[in-house]
């Protein structure tokens, strides 16, 4: 495992963005074995027998970012940001389909506690909290960017700080706020 500095990662990021190839074939070894993390924690939580394994999980998220040109990258935590987004919705979409095909597009409501705990089977769980998480974003941006990065990225309070340019203690508050507002909107609709 090819060992790195988040500034490293940062600059390889920067070179990629100006449209350096090289700069993009040394970065994917550095990223990769956290890209596989994040990618596990969100398998973790899937059903059993998910179709999508962690590594196809990774390989769509690297095609999508490859496709992202006009990113300018800011940081390394930009970019797992940005991984994680993408990572959810392709769950997101994967389980749209899976639904549709199996019940007619019919999802299930979600029930959402205080620990943000998905359930095993959670295709349509994951399409409602994905939704709840949309209409968050219409009343509060910012919280809803905080549950993304935290509970589906996996960033550190730290890290989720410097994506979205606040202070730690705001993450938090925000991280509180956000899942008493999920806790209570998902109970409401269930």
């Amino acid at each position: 495992m090819p060992s790195s500095s988040p500034h490293e990662v940062t600059q390889l990021l920067l070179d990629w963005s100006n449209g350096s190839r090289a700069a993009l074939d040394k970065l994917i070894p550095l990223v990769d074995n956290e890209l596989h993390r994040v990618a596990h924690h969100y398998l973790r939580q899937e059903r059993p027998g998910h179709t999508l394994q962690t590594t196809a999980l990774v390989n769509e998220a690297y095609l999508k970012l490859i496709d992202q040109r006009q990113v300018r990258w800011k940081s390394r935590a930009h970019f797992f940001a940005l991984s994680a987004q993408l990572m959810r919705r392709i769950l997101v979409d994967h389980a749209r389909k899976r639904n549709y095909a199996k019940r007619g597009g019919g999802a299930n409501k979600i029930t959402f506690d205080e620990s943000l705990v998905v359930p095993q089977d959670c295709g349509a769980d994951l399409v409602a909290l994905d939704e709840a998480l949309d209409r968050l974003s219409v009343i509060d941006e910012r919280k809803s960017k905080v549950v993304e990065l935290r509970f589906f990225g996996g960033l550190s309070v730290e890290e989720t700080a410097a994506v979205l340019k606040v202070s730690p203690l705001t993450v938090k508050r925000d991280w509180r706020m956000a899942k008493a507002w999920l806790f209570r909107t998902l109970n409401d609709e269930a």
